[in-house]
């Protein structure tokens, strides 16, 4: 290994001393405390060395520490949590007033993400030292810090644990967990081994051995550059490299030493005065990708380009990549042919038939192989066809390896003498074949498959004339009114003005109203069926709008939580719709009634059969619906306390894949969401935010409070974000006897179905899972 020769400083004791200095926090950053992606999104060490915040991540961002002053391209030193997926712009990273580091986002379940774990104690305060540790502090100790917790790096005065490794990551831009890890094992070696391997001691590609076997060993970088492994009877044999002497320097250093994304180990030293970096040393020198094991993935080999000091992953032949991107190579490759598994070793020569092998010369395969026996080369080629297990056979030096799935550790080097043979299927590939006898060969293949088709599709030609015939004369009636283009969308009774006037008793018992008529009761005739009859009386073109909207809606849906369309009258100027009829009274009187005002068990169950109906008709029915006029007086209760969604007059359908509509009709304040009001397109994400103030509507009903939901202020919505901030729910519900557990969990979903933001609104299916408390609610935002 090399080494280089200077002046050793008396390190261990001068570490020792300065440990408890070197986590001493100097520049406090206190509860309460916040960062953002986009504005202000770090923190800084006292001198202005290192940054603790967010930083780009793919598509997002993540959370990390690095030296701000070290040149263009930033280079992490420590990233929390480097495995999960970016972090949203519109998330925020706080240290709490409970004393924990968290990212609050939408982006997940719970609504954060912890930052740190394994707090002793709540923190008081949080330090970014000069040293690029960040500590957390609960006043008089420190209870957490980043050097305990390394990723691909350790920096000048940390230290790396007998046990503890570091795992490279997968570029300079990702720093998501690699392909490599860096082990400080307990028989007193460092090495560095292939993160997919076993960890077996014969699959490491570098080491360097203490000569101690000791359980307290671990190995330190300094504050001057010197990296060794202590404890040390010999600082001179066992100090791995050494940096410059900062006594011989008058240039402010940052040394580190990283665990790169090529496998190698190397330390860096950083001159702050003019960003510039030089490497130290390495652990492999020269530096030969194609030594490193697992520097390409499984299935491929390792090609070095000597001219450009790189190396290429090339996939073995009846192999692709399972990432073609140029950049993604490293990740392997799979077969893309199969063959049959004819199982024990023997020498059958019809085999030669259905498979053959491709040479590659100057290959070492360092995978562990199955089979190893000194053997002619003809001959290992023929053991390998004849073998069902094999793959890939290597003959080096008279000897036949024979390897299994899959192929590990390949690498291609004019040094090497042996030749690999992989085994390939004649089925893979087409024949060459005459060109008549090739045509004839494919009519023979597709002929009869051909034929099977035709049939089937002559057999569904005539079941499906069958069904029409019989269709024909079930509709004849309907074909002949003059409303058929949008009749023939439905299969609903079509009844005759005669008979709904019979069945009203000439529209004498008027039971409700509606803006573009009046609904009376009724009975059919046949059955004796209760029926509410909706006649159209506002013969202008939004009344013929709101007809149609709800005839082409309800007639799609069938559900217990939704008012059931029977039938329909349809006569030139005559305009009716039949429901069944519910002997109920509107939400909105449920819950201003106070001598009958149901009580809290009701009113959850309320809530959920209202949610029920509105998931399904947005997720469930054949054609997806937008209600667009949820609201207390379109929801109707029965006697045993079921509520129903009426009234779809405003009501919008989506066509299949279709997300949103155009906003056609202004609706009143209060239960509209804000893009309705603007008229902007609208989603589902309308009927998310009635829904919201329904249910808040629906908890405050007992409360003392004045609920005014429909005021131009919306000083509702924001009393109860307040009522919420503060922890006096109980306002909400007076003196009412309550589960307090359910009123928050209820409180936060209505709060949340109420965003501005449509986006950042829930589904109607995830607010009926947080409902049931089966996941959890995220914590609301302010109304805006």
């Amino acid at each position: 290994m090399a080494k280089l020769v200077l002046k050793f400083l008396t390190i261990v004791i001068l570490f020792q001393a300065g440990n408890g200095d070197m986590l001493r926090p100097v520049n406090n950053i206190t509860l309460g405390s916040r960062l953002y992606p986009q504005n202000n999104p770090y923190w800084v060490s006292p001198s202005r060395i290192f940054a603790f915040g967010f930083y780009e991540k793919g598509d997002g961002f993540a959370v990390g520490i690095w030296p701000l002053a070290v040149g263009p391209e930033r280079i992490v030193t420590w990233t929390a949590n480097r495995d999960d997926p970016p972090i949203s712009s519109n998330a925020y990273l706080e240290l709490t007033e409970e004393g924990k580091l968290l990212v609050r986002t939408t982006d997940t379940a719970s609504g954060f993400i912890p930052i740190v774990y394994n707090l002793q104690a709540p923190a008081t305060s949080a330090s970014l030292l000069d040293s690029g540790n960040f500590v957390l502090s609960d006043g008089d100790n420190v209870i957490w810090n980043s050097f305990d917790y390394p990723t691909d790096t350790i920096l000048g005065g940390q230290t790396l644990l007998s046990g503890e490794s570091l795992i490279s990551s997968v570029s300079v831009a990702d720093r998501s967990s690699g392909r490599f890890k860096l082990v400080l094992q307990h028989d007193g070696k460092l090495a560095a081994y292939p993160v997919s391997g076993t960890g077996a001691p014969d699959e490491a590609y570098w080491s360097y051995n203490a000569g101690l076997e000791f359980h307290g060993l671990s190995l330190v970088l300094t504050e001057t550059g010197l990296l060794y492994l202590d404890p040390t009877f010999d600082l001179s044999n066992d100090s791995i490299a050494q940096g410059l002497n900062v006594s011989e320097s008058s240039e402010t250093m940052i040394y580190r030493a990283t665990l790169d994304a090529d496998g190698n180990f190397r330390l860096y030293a950083h001159i702050l005065s003019n960003s510039s970096m030089m490497t130290l040393w390495s652990a492999l020198m020269p530096f030969d990708p194609c030594k490193v094991k697992g520097f390409c993935g499984l299935n491929s080999y390792c090609s070095a380009n000597a001219s450009k000091g790189n190396a290429t992953c090339i996939c073995f032949p009846g192999f692709i990549y399972h990432d073609p991107d140029p950049d993604k190579k490293f990740l392997g490759c799979y077969r893309n042919f199969s063959y049959e598994r004819i199982c024990g070793i023997r020498e059958d020569d019809s085999l030669s038939n259905k498979y053959y092998l491709i040479p590659i010369k100057n290959m070492e395969i360092r995978g562990d192989p199955y089979v190893s026996i000194p053997m002619v080369q003809g001959d290992c080629c023929k053991s390998c066809i004849s073998d069902c297990n094999c793959w890939a056979v290597l003959h080096a030096s008279g000897n036949c390896s024979k390897y299994k799935p899959p192929l590990l550790y390949a690498a291609q080097d004019q040094n090497h003498s042996g030749v690999a043979f992989i085994k390939q299927s004649h089925n893979s590939f087409q024949s060459a074949e005459p060109k008549g006898k090739h045509r004839r060969r494919m009519v023979q293949i597709l002929a009869p498959p051909f034929g099977f088709l035709s049939f089937i599709f002559t057999l569904l030609a005539v079941l499906s004339y069958s069904m029409y015939r019989r269709r024909a004369l079930k509709y004849q009636k309907l074909l002949k009114m003059e409303n058929f283009g949008l009749n023939k969308e439905f299969t609903l009774r079509s009844f005759s003005y005669n008979e709904l006037e019979k069945a009203t008793n000439g529209f004498k018992e008027e039971i409700g109203c509606t803006s573009y008529g009046k609904i009376y009761g009724g009975i059919i005739s046949q059955g004796d069926r209760i029926v509410a009859v909706k006649r159209l009386e506002k013969v202008d073109d939004e009344g013929e709008r709101e007809f149609i909207a709800e005839m082409a809606a309800m007639g799609r849906i069938h559900h217990k939580n939704v008012v059931q369309l029977v039938g329909f009258c349809l006569e030139g100027a005559k305009k009716l719709l039949v429901y069944d009829f519910m002997k109920t009274r509107s939400l909105a009187e449920c819950l201003s009634d106070v001598e009958k005002r149901p009580f809290w068990n009701r009113r959850m169950k309320l809530a959920f059969d209202i949610a029920q109906g509105i998931l399904y008709l947005h997720q469930e029915c054949d054609t997806h619906i937008i209600h667009c006029n949820i609201r207390p007086e379109n929801i109707l209760v029965g006697d045993n306390w079921t509520a129903k969604i009426a009234n779809f007059s405003s009501a919008k359908l989506l066509i299949p894949y279709q997300k949103q509509t155009l906003a056609l009709e202004r609706q009143g304040r209060g239960y509209s969401a804000p893009e309705w009001q603007k008229k902007a397109s609208a989603s589902e994400k309308v009927d998310v935010y009635s829904y919201g103030v329904v249910l808040l509507e629906i908890i405050c009903c007992n409360s003392t409070e004045e609920i005014n939901v429909q005021s131009a202020d919306n000083n509702f919505s924001t009393r109860v974000y307040d009522y919420f901030m503060a922890k006096q729910l109980r306002k909400l519900t007076g003196d009412e006897e309550v589960d307090m557990d359910s009123l928050e969990r209820m409180v936060k979903v209505g709060l949340c179905c109420i965003h501005h933001d449509p986006d950042l609104r829930p589904s109607m299916k995830n607010v009926i899972l947080m409902l049931e408390g089966t996941i959890d609610t995220p914590a609301p935002l302010c109304p805006i």
